[in-house]
């Protein structure tokens, strides 16, 4: 038996991935976006019901890749709170040597620390636990938790956010 024919937006997608890849990547801010953006172009391909009306698939291919990059300036824009997640705890916090009260008051603040995490959802405080603790990557901690690399930055930015908004309260 012969396997079937790829379709016209297998082929055309096949020939241009690595090139809408690249498309991405020159026009997003964070560069881990662009593997996401080319898998929902093929996704949106998929959907086109009358994949033979389209006179020009190259050009329908980029337009939509084009719309996909407003699309995902305008989700970032309403965000609003840009948070960089290898730069979250400053190094020179961290470099900080400990006086008396802090290293006196340290139990006090790891026990806040430890309630703060547990009111994160489950997800969010796998991908703290998975970063800080074991040192995993996004891509590791993306194939551990069945999610992509942009929702492990989502959900760590999410739960800095939260830790750093309960713990000031604590000062």
């Amino acid at each position: 038996m012969a396997e079937p024919k790829p379709s016209l937006w297998e082929r055309l997608f096949a020939e241009h991935r690595s090139a809408l890849q690249a498309f991405f990547s020159r026009r997003l801010k964070q560069k881990s976006d662009a593997a996401d953006l080319v898998q929902e172009v093929y996704l949106r391909l998929l959907r086109v019901k009358d994949a033979d009306a389209i006179r020009n698939p190259e050009g329908y291919l980029y337009t939509v890749a084009s719309n996909l990059v407003v699309e995902h300036a305008v989700l970032a824009s309403r965000q609003g709170v840009s948070v960089d997640l290898d730069e979250a705890f400053g190094e020179e916090e961290l470099a900080r040597a400990s006086g008396f009260e802090e290293l006196f008051d340290l139990d006090t603040r790891v026990a806040r620390l430890n309630e703060v995490l547990a009111q994160l959802p489950p997800k969010a405080r796998a991908v703290v636990h998975l970063k800080y603790e074991h040192g995993l990557s996004y891509q590791e901690i993306a194939e551990r938790l069945g999610v992509s690399t942009h929702m492990v930055q989502k959900y760590l930015g999410t739960a800095l956010a939260h830790c750093r908004k309960r713990m000031s309260r604590m000062r």
